[in-house]
């Protein structure tokens, strides 16, 4: 009897060997991922503004700040250098803001009275329309300014706003409209204390005076006599 040889299975052709895999296909035509640093870091900062403004600092939490911003701890240490980093950041953008804004609100081409009356106007509407500033401020100051104090921005940005007051109220006392003693600085923070503080120390006040000093109502009528305190101040003697 003879035995056939076993015939030899064919090898598989080098081509289909070498095909390269559908996962493999699938991330050539992948579209590259872009990435936006800028658009990155201003996500951060914007959690962190409602992070730092809802716990302060002490509270806040650098993994709830970027899980909100949709990125890494990784990228907040990038960016930021950590978490006392990003909070100065915070402070620092939050003034900003409210310097630049104020500037512009405040024309030098004014009135005198008109301009000093629309700095009131202006900070009243501004502190209103930002309670996150106002808790920034709070927090910050129950801290002493232990971080606001590590800003070199602040300060500067403080100064020209203090100087367009003072060149109204040189305006308005070299043509009788303005009396001629008034401290600049000291006007600004009479005006910052008297828009504030009604409308940030409200919830307490209407629990200790039985009134809610929370209604629109009232926080109108409470600015209208404080705006009419700052014009009667500032209006020469007899």
């Amino acid at each position: 009897m003879s035995t056939r040889p076993t015939p030899r299975r064919a090898a598989a052709p080098t081509a289909a060997r070498a095909a390269p895999s559908s996962t493999s296909k699938q991330a050539k035509s992948r579209p590259a991922v872009r990435r936006d640093p800028e658009r990155t870091r201003a996500r951060l900062l914007e959690a962190a503004v409602e992070e730092f403004a809802s716990h302060g600092y002490s509270g806040a939490r650098t993994d709830r700040i970027v899980q909100a911003a949709g990125t890494s701890i990784r990228m907040l240490y990038h960016y930021f250098g950590g978490k006392d980093g990003l909070y100065l950041e915070v402070l620092d953008t939050v003034m900003a803001q409210l310097r630049q804004a104020e500037l512009q609100a405040i024309p030098d081409d004014l009135p005198p009275m008109e301009g000093l009356l629309r700095a009131f106007d202006f900070i009243a509407e501004h502190f209103a329309d930002h309670p996150k500033l106002r808790k920034l401020l709070a927090f910050e100051n129950l801290n002493e300014a232990r971080h606001l104090s590590l800003s070199e921005r602040i300060p500067q940005m403080a100064a020209p706003v203090v100087g367009r007051i003072r060149q109204l109220l040189a305006r308005g006392a070299a043509t009788g409209e303005v009396r001629a003693d008034i401290d600049a600085l000291q006007l600004y923070i009479a005006m910052a204390g008297l828009a504030y503080y009604g409308r940030q120390h409200a919830h307490t006040l209407s629990h200790i005076l039985k009134r809610d000093l929370l209604k629109p109502s009232w926080q109108k009528s409470n600015l209208n006599t404080c705006r009419a305190m700052v014009e009667a101040y500032l209006k020469p003697p007899g």
